[in-house]
């Protein structure tokens, strides 16, 4: 087994390691359990239940032992950075990390930007143009941003409060989700609820695009949390164990969740965007208990949204500072608060990247094309790093798939599968877009530009580095 690099593990040291089994746990739940993606699975109606169990065989299961065993053998903060790095060299490290990095970036502004549509659904019908009006929006995507940056100069001794709040929130949304019904049969509503039906799906393009998207958008995530390892206690053994506690609570989650919305919302209507918060108002109303039970459900899930973006906005700061250490970005990246630990310049840094993100997509397109356009995008550059994380224990170096337990390659060639399937399906738009084939050229073509500026700034990266180590010789 190749040892990591030791010029990590002198800066990784002086980290806090704020992070306990608890948070871990919370954290898993926080980043795989994303309230849109009910509304998804709900599209295929009765079916979602066997696809649903088809999708956690196909791509958690695999992801799940291949975070488990990576992260045993190289529990180091920046996680699968630092797994690709040992498996491929430099650049395949990096080419991980900068998808990693993109991928966070876009999420973050993503979950901004759906901000005020829930926010709409909370203040009620009178909201209903809020989302639309660009100049409010952007005004409440400013106040969150600054409160995450705050949060996230001043560290995880704070930061994982709010991931915590926000990972107990969305466990309290989902389990009023799944009591629903039981409401809904109370106030003899006519309802046909059965979570477990198997039911074959529809054998179309449609039903291809939706099984995409659930086999990796829903599910993908518990790899995250490896990324703040140098931050966590006791890594290589407590973030194997939050994934293998936090696993059973995120497959009943979606599961039963997803029937929920089956049972409640025809499928025409179903708001993929706020599924939840549209369910809520549609079951209990907007007068009385039921509208005070569905604005404090709207309000928990306001504050899942922020404890996500937060805790991905963290992940996406030490990816720059990880990848410093080896070099292989400016040092700039790597400066540390003196006091409180946090890499100042790359949070200033993402802040602004990420605000700049949100402008663009409130440029001239239809709120759920704008979503679902920036949504795909990310899920692209993500599938990339997962491609690579399942390609590990399969074609990495030597040396390190020795030390991985064979069996591993059988379950990591599923999830490459999986993760290549969700690839290639994810360019179909299933919301109606102005222009198709524009809307899948976009998609497409992000990726491969992306990676495309990737390589050429490692090149020129490296040659820089060069230059440098060549004229601090010279001057000895």
């Amino acid at each position: 087994m190749p040892q990591p690099d030791p010029a990590r593990r002198d800066p990784e040291h002086k980290l806090h390691r704020a992070l306990g089994l608890s948070d871990l746990v919370l954290a898993q739940i926080l980043c795989v359990v994303g309230s849109s993606w009910v509304g998804v699975a709900g599209g295929l109606g009765p079916a979602q239940s066997l696809t649903w169990v088809a999708a956690m065989l196909a791509f958690y299961v695999p992801m799940a032992a291949s975070v488990i065993c990576l992260n045993r053998a190289m529990p180091l903060e920046g996680g699968l950075y630092v797994w690709a790095r040992e498996a491929f060299g430099d650049l395949g490290g990096f080419l991980t990390a900068w998808n990693l990095w993109v991928y966070g970036i876009a999420v973050i502004a993503a979950i901004l930007y759906a901000m005020p549509t829930e926010i709409s659904y909370l203040i009620g019908p009178r909201a209903a143009w809020l989302p639309e009006n660009r100049l409010v929006a952007l005004a409440i995507v400013t106040v969150m941003l600054a409160a995450i940056m705050f949060a996230a100069l001043r560290g995880l001794e704070l930061g994982k409060w709010i991931h915590n709040v926000g990972g107990i929130a969305i466990l309290l949304v989902f389990a009023g989700l799944v009591l629903l019904p039981l409401v809904a049969y109370a106030r003899h509503q006519p309802i046909h609820y059965s979570p477990f039906t198997i039911a074959t799906p529809p054998h179309d393009l449609r039903m291809l695009a939706l099984f995409g998207q659930m086999l990796f958008g829903a599910l993908c995530g518990l790899e995250y949390i490896a990324i703040l390892a140098g931050e966590s206690r006791d890594p290589a053994r407590s973030i194997g164990r939050s994934v293998i506690l936090s696993s059973p609570v995120i497959c009943a989650m979606f599961i039963l969740g997803t029937a929920s919305i089956v049972a409640l919302v025809p499928r025409a209507r179903i708001d993929f965007i706020a599924p939840i918060p549209q369910v809520m108002r549609l079951t209990l109303g907007a007068s009385g208990i039921g509208n005070i039970a569905a604005i404090l459900a709207i309000l928990l899930l306001q504050l899942r949204l922020l404890g996500n973006t937060s805790y991905i906005f963290t992940g996406v700061t030490r990816l720059p500072m990880t990848a410093g250490w080896n070099h292989l970005v400016p040092a700039w990246f790597t400066r540390l608060h003196p006091r409180r630990l946090t890499p100042t310049n790359s949070i200033v840094c993402t802040t602004a990247i990420a605000f700049a993100l949100v402008l663009l997509a409130t440029s001239g397109v239809h709120a759920q094309e704008a979503y679902q356009l920036l949504s795909n995008a990310c899920l692209t550059h993500y599938e990339v790093a997962y491609l690579a994380m399942f390609a590990i224990p399969l074609v990495g170096a030597a040396a390190l798939r020795r030390s991985l337990p064979t069996w591993l390659k059988w379950t990591s060639a599923v999830g490459f599968l999986a993760t290549l399937f969700s690839l290639l399906i994810s360019a179909y738009p299933f919301v109606s877009v102005v222009n198709p084939r524009t809307y899948a050229i976009k998609i497409l073509s992000t990726i491969l530009l992306s990676n495309l500026v990737a390589v050429s700034f490692y090149f020129l990266r490296t040659r820089t580095a060069q230059k440098e180590k060549a004229a601090l010789s010279r001057a000895a």
